[in-house]
């Protein structure tokens, strides 16, 4: 009887996951494993990039490198695990429902922003956390204009100072020049928990986010807290009101709700504990991976950040070890000691950093220049051809 290797998601996790597994599978010779993906659509959304223009456009095809690589593709959402059977149950694009049995299971789920953190958010602001909801955005933006002219159409609130807000915000100054003129006076203002703008980070990387963002005359309201969000705008915790028809949720990233389904330790937001192997402790059979996994990086304490960098990695090792772990083939342990970022600062340029210190490398144009090659070549699915992907989904195939 055939083996079933089960990949739940086709983002970067779960794309690599099954071209990874199916490489071994086919290094092996294997006539007797069949890898199956489960997702919404067979394509690669690059959600690194939603908080760029025609937001539409970013999108990879997988079908055809899923077809060349022998990989099967169910389009549908999972909507229940059921480990002790190991089947999941499956709602197609009609609605109906199916169970799909597995032998290896892979949950590549990602993940999604909380908007049900504060009053009103869910019903009046946007997100950049799915291609649909960004595109929503976008559209708002662009028909302002119609809108009549006052401060609270000229302000843009970003609700979180992490990567995506910091990203959001700063493109903002431009967009906005772009869609309302270049004489209006516009406002982008970012509420920020911390006690400084990008108060996470190292000392150099903050210094490069403030200097950013006040020449582009981005307003970090810090110590802040929202209270609410309505149709006439923000609310903060100390009573101060900042009227806006824009406001962006870009807090409180949750690992996707499937992983609740699996009796084993999860992390505040979700994501379940993983050895190296990135199988979930106590359930042998399913193995977590990309922003649904609490992965460790290296022995010194860190772990995998929700980010396509850590990813794309985790995909390639999970899909590797499900393969192998059917074909009777010694597992290769997660490790991803290098670690940078690379954070877009709109018209002002862009910031590289290098370790989980993050010593800051390359700013403005020379880091752009790093940024847009990352994330508009290195980040996207291989070509469909066989043997170039299967070599690219080699967990220790560089990064290049």
């Amino acid at each position: 009887m055939r083996k079933q290797i089960l990949i739940v998601g086709a983002g970067f996790a779960g794309m690599w996951a099954a071209l990874s597994a199916a490489r071994l599978v086919d290094k092996n010779d294997s006539q007797s494993i069949d890898i199956t993906v489960i997702a919404p659509q067979p394509e690669l959304r690059v959600r690194p990039r939603f908080y760029e223009n025609a937001v539409e456009t970013l999108v990879a095809p997988l079908q055809p490198l899923f077809d060349v690589t022998g990989v099967n593709f169910l389009r549908g959402t999972v909507t229940q695990i059921l480990p002790a059977s190991k089947e999941v149950n499956w709602t197609d694009t009609n609605g109906e429902s199916h169970l799909h049995h597995y032998d290896r299971l892979i949950l590549a789920s990602g993940s999604h922003v909380n908007r049900s953190l504060v009053p009103g958010a869910q019903t009046y602001t946007f997100d950049l956390d799915q291609l649909e909801s960004a595109a929503v955005l976008e559209r708002h933006l662009n028909e302002l204009p119609r809108q009549v002219e006052s401060d609270a159409r000229n302000t843009v609130v970003v609700c979180g100072g992490g990567f995506t807000g910091i990203e959001m915000a700063l493109e903002l100054p431009g967009r906005l020049r772009e869609i309302l003129g270049a004489n209006a006076k516009t406002r982008v203002v970012v509420v920020e928990r911390g006690p400084t703008p990008g108060s996470r980070y190292s000392e150099a990387l903050r210094n490069t986010i403030i200097e950013a963002s006040a020449e582009l005359g981005v307003e970090w309201l810090v110590n802040s807290e929202i209270e609410k969000v309505d149709a006439s705008g923000v609310t903060l915790r100390d009573g101060r009101t900042i009227p806006s028809q824009t406001v962006i949720w870009t807090a409180g990233v949750q690992a996707n709700a499937l992983t609740a389904q699996i009796d084993a330790p999860r992390d505040r937001q979700g994501r379940l504990h993983v050895n190296s192997k990135l199988q979930v402790p106590g359930h042998e059979h399913i193995f977590a991976t990309g922003d649904v996994a609490y992965a460790a990086t290296d022995d010194k304490g860190n772990h995998a950040l929700m980010t396509c960098q850590h990813a794309i990695l985790l995909g390639k090792f999970a899909g590797n070890n499900a393969a192998a772990d059917l074909l009777g083939i010694e597992a290769l342990p997660y490790r991803q000691e290098m670690y940078v970022t690379c954070l877009d600062l709109g018209a002002w340029g862009a910031v590289y950093t290098e370790g989980w210190d993050q010593q800051v490398k390359l700013t403005r144009a020379e880091a752009k220049k790093v940024k847009q090659s990352i994330t508009r070549e290195l980040i996207y699915p291989p070509v469909a051809e066989k043997e170039a992907a299967f070599k690219m989904a080699d967990p220790y195939a560089p990064f290049v």
